[in-house]
């Protein structure tokens, strides 16, 4: 910047100064300094450039976000937070049904569960079918993606 241009500028910013009311308090023009003072590693480095840009970013997404946006995210976190939940009461139950005994059943005893209680059964089935779940997107995703 030449000398020009910043004895320009800084006419100019005297100039905002004894237009403003606000800049004519002693303990705002302080606060103003002290601001700057933080900012001025920012400012040096172009680093204000990036929060910046973060901030236009931030209002974009505040631009495109309309109702039927926001009732999806909101479903979205409540039908996440009732699995969570869910699974988590299940888990809960589950270890305290097996901190019951003194010593856990035997294996023929749990085999013999399975035929008996069909809530076991269910639990079992959606554990395999979880298994084959996890399997098949495992195959999936070891596969080279199609080009387009």
């Amino acid at each position: 910047m030449s000398n020009e241009s910043a004895t320009a500028s800084i006419q100019s910013l005297a100039k905002v100064v004894e237009s403003s009311p606000a800049l004519q308090n002693q303990a705002t023009l302080e606060g103003v300094a002290d601001l700057i003072e933080k900012i001025s590693p920012l400012l040096q480095g172009r680093r204000l450039h990036n929060i910046v840009d973060l901030l236009a970013a931030v209002s974009d997404v505040i631009e495109m976000t309309d109702d039927a946006m926001v009732q999806k995210l909101m479903t979205l976190y409540e039908e996440s937070i009732g699995g969570v939940w869910t699974i988590t009461n299940a888990l809960q139950y589950a270890s305290v049904q097996a901190g019951e005994g003194e010593v856990p059943p035997t294996l023929w005893k749990s085999i013999r569960r399975l035929n008996n209680d069909e809530n076991a059964r269910r639990g079992l089935d959606t554990a395999i079918n979880l298994m084959a779940e996890l399997g098949r997107q495992s195959k999936i995703s070891g596969q080279p993606i199609p080009e387009d």
